[in-house]
């Protein structure tokens, strides 16, 4: 179902193309606000969905695709300027598979998986976002980096395999008691 949260989300992901392109052309400016544009966005199509109890299993699958395209294209497109650091681009890219495929295989071998982020998820997006709109306005030029930019890589680091690791816990405990469950009932 089309609704407002719905078409937010799908403007958010028309954005990715042209943050894309903006990044590659070293128009970081403009990047930044478009990236902080789709940050707002996505905290108004949430706020909507809840106020006016719009939430739709489209917009509980397509809102948090929709964030991850944008961090990861941003991630990739920074590190491969030379703006990020590999390691946290891969540690980005290796906790999002992971969940993505920890979720796939728990949906096709256990059953329906109801994702619901976690608080050090959310801490860990905060970071990840915090971190690239940084890299960003350096590379406009509006703020200088420094030992801060190296203590937030790290620090958002951190998060991602804290989160990471949360998940895999979480979920394979899940998964754990739904078999012992299936069995108990054989």
């Amino acid at each position: 179902m089309i609704n407002v949260p719905n078409t937010i989300t799908l403007l958010r992901v028309a954005l990715i193309l042209p943050l894309a392109v903006l990044l590659r052309r070293g128009e970081f400016g403009i990047a930044l606000a478009l990236f902080v544009v789709s940050a707002l966005s996505d905290l108004a199509d949430g706020l909507i969905a809840r106020r006016w109890n719009l939430r739709t299993r489209f917009g509980a699958i397509a809102d948090p695709v929709a964030d991850k395209l944008t961090m990861l294209t941003v991630t990739l497109l920074l590190a491969f300027d030379g703006r990020l650091p590999w390691w946290l681009a891969a540690a980005v890219v290796t906790r999002d598979v992971v969940i993505v495929g920890g979720a796939l295989a728990y949906h096709y071998l256990i059953g329906t998986v109801e994702m619901a982020p976690s608080a050090v998820s959310k801490l860990n997006t905060a970071l990840e976002f915090l971190l690239l709109a940084s890299v960003l306005a350096i590379g406009a030029g509006f703020v200088a980096g420094g030992t801060w930019l190296t203590a937030l890589t790290l620090t958002t680091f951190v998060t991602i395999v804290w989160s990471g690791s949360h998940y895999v816990l979480v979920w394979g405990r899940r998964a754990s008691r739904a078999r012992r469950s299936r069995s108990a009932q054989s």
